[in-house]
């Protein structure tokens, strides 16, 4: 005889993820390409970099067939371009992209910035979910504008400075070269770009720590989303970006 009694089915119990978390589109393709590009171009560049400055290898034989100096050379030089017109691409998407493109820039001139910039920094310290930003937050904002706006453009005039030593009186001498003269000669113009290119090494183990914590305290899918596009944010949270 059947029993008139239904054995427990947990998967009844389940609720699809869509019951607590709702999806949205942050990230333009624009920004996720511009981001790769700009952090591929930047690990090269630091590598070459390093290499350039302190140089491991000592090849034996002529330079005509030993010519490593020179090929390091050339990937950071052709990183370099790459990296400047990623960056200035990112910029002008700044202005054309969505909202979240612009989200966190610094706004100085309102209360509510600063408002937010302490309950950020707040809530990262005592390891509290705090509010919600599909885009950057005002912290995230300042980081951002300081570690890679700021020092990207110091990378951009000093290394196009020193490059511009190869051919002077030209194009590229003409617009940057007053760089030169303006540090203090090449050498210290080099030291300079030398101890810039160290800012970002801790804006990314940085930017590590911060999308870690992110994506666990918050479950916003933020490692995904540089991939993906989409960002998550909890049923009934305040959004406000």
């Amino acid at each position: 005889m059947a029993s008139s009694v239904h054995e427990f089915d947990p998967r009844q119990m389940a609720l699809h993820p869509e019951d607590y978390f709702r999806r949205e589109y942050v990230w333009q393709l624009p920004v996720r390409i511009t981001h790769w590009v700009n952090a591929t171009c930047l690990i090269v560049l630091f590598l070459t970099g390093l290499y350039i400055s302190h140089p491991l290898l000592a090849p034996s034989g002529e330079a005509v067939r030993n010519f490593v100096m020179g090929r390091v050379r050339q990937i950071h030089f052709c990183a370099a371009m790459i990296f400047t017109v990623s960056f200035l691409l990112r910029i002008y998407w700044f202005w054309m992209g969505n909202a979240y493109s612009r989200s966190g820039f610094p706004y100085v001139w309102r209360p509510g910035w600063w408002k937010d910039l302490f309950r950020q920094a707040t809530d990262y310290l005592r390891l509290e979910r705090g509010h919600v930003h599909l885009g950057h937050n005002s912290l995230g904002g300042v980081a951002y504008t300081m570690f890679v706006i700021l020092l990207g453009w110091c990378q951009i005039f000093t290394g196009m400075a020193m490059y511009s030593e190869s051919n002077p009186g030209g194009f590229l001498n003409r617009v940057f070269g007053w760089v030169l003269p303006l540090l203090g000669g090449s050498f210290q113009t080099r030291m300079w770009h030398h101890t810039f290119a160290w800012g970002f090494v801790v804006f990314a183990i940085l930017h590590v720590y911060i999308i870690l914590y992110d994506s666990t305290q918050y479950g916003n899918g933020l490692i995904t989303s540089i991939i993906s596009g989409y960002k998550f944010y909890q049923k009934g949270d305040f959004k406000e970006d």
